[in-house]
């Protein structure tokens, strides 16, 4: 059973990670398409641990055929993963991917954005981070979109898919959220 409905968007609904959410957490995270732009190592399903007992605040992402309540398996379709971490640090940090399948849909902004609605409406902090790589155009321009400020750059910071790239952090201060 799909886990219970945290947010809704228009299009988009943010739902409590399950064990049953495993597979495709895997599946997506093995994919070269989402690992390598978000940094993440292969991981088998034992590796990625229990998925919805991590450290933060974890949704999936979904599109809801069935409207409100708790639909079954085959009203609902995972589309990706939305992360808030450090939540005891004065600014969380968000993470976040689409299935490539649903790339350019705009699935991530509206996804993304509930994301933002929570941690405010959750949390007692001024401000939101993420951090995006330089080469990762996509999640950059998500990112300003949504009205997230560069804050700065950490020259070199990982080493992903042969090379080190710079990271790019971001910040939304909570008023300009409300704006």
């Amino acid at each position: 059973m799909p886990g219970a409905s945290v947010s809704r968007g228009e299009r988009v609904t943010l739902r409590t990670v399950e064990e049953e959410d495993r597979a495709f957490c895997q599946r997506a995270s093995a994919n070269p398409e989402i690992r390598i732009p978000i940094g993440n190592p292969l991981r088998s399903r034992t590796e990625l641990g229990d998925v919805a007992e991590s450290e933060g605040d974890q949704f999936l992402v979904c599109l809801d055929g069935a409207g409100p309540g708790s639909p079954d398996e085959s009203a609902l379709t995972r589309v990706g993963w939305v992360g808030v971490e450090d939540m005891s640090y004065r600014r969380p940090e968000l993470s976040y991917w689409l299935a490539p399948e649903f790339h350019g849909e705009g699935y991530g902004g509206e996804a993304v954005g509930l994301a933002v609605d929570y941690v405010f409406a959750t949390y007692d902090h001024p401000a939101v981070g993420a951090i995006a790589y330089e080469f990762n155009d996509a999640s950059r321009g998500l990112l300003e979109s949504l009205g997230f400020e560069q804050e700065g750059r950490v020259r070199r910071d990982r080493f992903i898919d042969g090379e080190y790239v710079d990271t790019i952090h971001y910040g939304l201060l909570r008023e300009e959220w409300r704006e």
